[in-house]
């Protein structure tokens, strides 16, 4: 009778540590979930950034050409409804882009 009363204390012990177990395998699950989720929007973010880049860089390489062949030097036409040219300037270096990321 002893023994039997020992080994259910064990029996409620070990079921306890099992609850317990399960417990933080779903919370894992879940942070897992976020982080995943939290991972795809970055690479997604990335790769947005990355074809942004590739399309400033084809961008600089044919205002390069145009500069170096004189194109840029061409007479430019004026649309009828502005008879003088606007020109546009940045006042500093462009800021960049914010990523929102999930909270942990």
């Amino acid at each position: 009778a002893e023994k039997n009363l020992i080994l259910e204390e064990k029996i409620q012990v070990l079921q306890q540590q099992n609850e317990d177990l399960r417990v933080r395998i779903d919370q894992n699950t879940v942070v897992t979930r976020q982080l995943s989720e939290e991972n795809a929007n970055l690479q997604e973010y990335v790769e947005k950034e990355t074809e942004e880049k590739k399309r400033l860089s084809r961008t600089n390489e044919e205002l390069l050409w145009k500069l170096q062949t004189g194109e840029a030097m061409s007479p430019v036409k004026l649309s009828p409804t502005s008879p003088t040219p606007i020109y546009r300037c940045s006042s500093g270096p462009p800021t960049p882009a914010k990523v929102s990321t999930v909270p942990r």
